[in-house]
């Protein structure tokens, strides 16, 4: 007789060891991270890295850790420890500017980060920096941290994100919708989301790609934009819960209904909060034969695509503008052996207007050193169409001063005359009749916020904002004020309280070597030299009623960047101080002794 008991036994165990859940349940969440922290842990080294006597409060040093670099910097008594290179270009960290309020900025382009957490501070920089464990044990100062994590190529790290809006569904709610894709765009993204906003966000961009270190497009003829982009559209809708959507092109705001109308289908798009970020178009001058197919202008990856095809060996370039980016451009295509390279300015020298006289003429110097003609204190007169193809420019018509008319051949013309801001949808948009200007710019407060209207904030090149210490209103047309304009906008957004914006505007050109510049030198009176703006090597101070309001500098890091945390804490020294000798890099603003003027 079998014994029923015992079978059923052995069949149930048969039964259940071939089922799939009779295998080892997977590890839970718990688990996982717990091995994580586990292998982190393996991989971690602890060094000895410096005496604790060489490092003194307000001091920074780079220091060896295995086959990479630790950045230390020390305020009072507390020693922090961070990753040594900026997250922007690789900039060593340990040249730049550290302040007594946790501030450390790159000596190369202003991006700024927090020492005691390695959390980004402003823009440009795209990620944040790793911070390690410092400790002083024995008269040394000990080191925990991964070594892998202290090389260069793996200087950055996801910035923390106190809410990425993964959970949400794509197109659910309203939230807040950004009009444009650039640099105030993802700076903005990045920005709610460290500061723990987990509604929605849309962002409608006329652009065909994510925002784009627009500056390569210039500086270096950069044309493929998965180099450019800074996240791509599926991070950004992963990590930062992002609703990307390129490619799209807007005809106005409904503000009554709060919506967003797309283009000709007219499709409308809910908003609880609006950020404008349309960045400016290209202007050309109003004269004959501006539009031929070969007169172009550039903004965008195609613009700067047209621009590399065409300017090839033996071709006649001429340039139409003397500042920023058609000098840059300039830089970028001079080695292409061109037949000649023709740049058509109203001033007597490039850069006059922002940069004065002195500075102009010995980058004016350098530039004719590598081949280039100038036509100064010139207006161009017309574009003459080819004689073998009516569609495409063929020379360049010029008057100089004196009345005289020069032909310049041209195979390509490059109009590098300015921006407007891209804000014609607006014009027929009710509510916005007040607030944008005859030139297209859109009025704001401290805050960015557009003057008058309830949740609508606008930033960057569109943006006519007071400037700090000043209440002066103006527009800063540069891809690294609309990056820090996002980030304010952000945080005030996120935390539902004001975020005054008073970054100093920083910005940088490639001319031979590094220009760096701060502040804001309009209505400049006097310009201060120290170097040989010949050899480009100098910093030049501009004052307005004997108060340095701007500073430009070649070869001189990083006293451009200490110049910025000094306006932007209004310890600049006056225009009479800096004649008489005042050393900028000597004013201590990392101490605790100077923490009470910098908190």
């Amino acid at each position: 007789m079998l014994h029923m008991p015992g079978l059923l036994s052995h069949l149930r165990l048969r039964f259940i060891s071939t089922l799939p859940f009779s295998r080892k349940p997977p590890p839970s969440s718990s688990q996982l991270f717990s091995r994580f922290i586990a292998r982190r842990t393996m991989s971690q080294k602890t060094l000895a890295v410096l005496d604790a006597s060489e490092l003194r409060d307000g001091e920074m040093k780079e220091v060896a850790f295995e086959d990479g670099k630790v950045l230390l910097s020390r305020l009072g008594d507390d020693i922090h420890a961070t990753s040594a290179f900026c997250t922007h270009y690789g900039a060593p960290l340990a040249k730049g500017v550290l302040t007594a309020d946790g501030r450390v900025v790159c000596p190369w382009h202003g991006a700024c980060f927090n020492v005691c957490t390695g959390d980004i501070e402003d823009a440009p920089a795209p990620t944040a920096l790793h911070s390690f464990k410092a400790e002083i044990v024995d008269g040394k100062i000990n080191v925990t941290a991964d070594p892998v994590n202290t090389t260069s190529a793996n200087k950055s790290r996801q910035p923390k994100l106190l809410a990425s809006g993964s959970s949400i569904t794509a197109g659910q709610g309203k939230g807040v919708v950004v009009v444009g894709g650039g640099s105030g765009a993802f700076h903005l993204i990045e920005s709610l989301r460290e500061n723990g906003y987990s509604g929605p966000v849309t962002v409608l961009s006329k652009e065909t790609y994510t925002p784009i270190d627009r500056t390569k497009l210039s500086k270096a003829l950069v044309t493929d934009p998965s180099k450019l982009e800074y996240r791509s559209a599926a991070d950004l809708r992963s990590k930062y819960g992002v609703n990307f959507r390129a490619g799209v092109e807007i005809s106005g705001v409904d503000l009554s209904a709060k919506e967003v109308v797309v283009g000709a289908t007219q499709e409308r798009v809910p908003y609880e909060t609006l950020v404008l970020a349309t960045g400016g178009v290209p202007r050309r001058l109003p004269i004959d034969g501006k539009d031929l197919s070969n007169v172009l202008t550039l903004r965008g990856v195609e613009d700067a695509k047209k621009i590399d095809a065409a300017v090839k060996e033996g071709k006649h370039l001429v340039v139409i503008g003397s500042s920023f980016i058609s000098m840059e451009l300039v830089v970028a295509v001079v080695s292409r052996k061109l037949a000649s390279i023709d740049v058509i300015g109203q001033e007597e020298f490039p850069f006059e207007l922002v940069l004065g006289k002195q500075i102009g003429a010995g980058l004016k110097k350098f530039h004719e050193s590598k081949g280039v003609k100038f036509h100064m204190e010139s207006k161009v007169e017309k574009i003459v169409p080819s004689e073998s193809d009516p569609s495409q420019a063929g020379a360049v018509i010029v008057t100089s001063s004196t009345g005289q008319s020069t032909t310049l051949p041209a195979d390509v013309v490059i109009m590098g005359v300015g921006v407007a801001p891209a804000t014609e949808y607006l014009r027929s948009s009710k509510g916005f009749e007040q607030v944008v200007d005859r030139t297209g710019a859109v009025q704001v407060d401290e805050y960015l916020r557009v003057k008058g209207l309830d949740n609508v904030y606008a930033i960057g090149d569109i943006a006519m904002y007071p400037q700090p210490g000043t209440g002066e209103p103006r527009r800063i047309e540069h891809w690294n004020v609309a990056g820090n304009h996002g980030r304010a906008v952000g945080k005030t957004i996120a935390e539902g309280k004001g975020q005054p914006f008073v970054k100093v505007p920083i910005f940088w050109s490639a001319q031979g070597q590094q220009l760096r510049y701060c502040g804001v030198g309009v209505g400049y009176d006097d310009v201060i030299i120290d170097g040989n703006p010949d050899e480009l090597k100098f910093v030049a101070y501009y004052a307005k009623e004997g108060k340095i309001i701007a500073m430009a500098s070649m070869q001189r890091d990083p006293i451009v960047v200490k110049g910025s945390e000094l306006l932007r804490l209004g310890l600049m020294p006056t225009a009479a101080e800096i004649k008489a000798g005042k050393d900028v890099l000597s004013i201590d603003m990392s101490s605790v002794n100077a923490k009470p003027k910098v908190a």
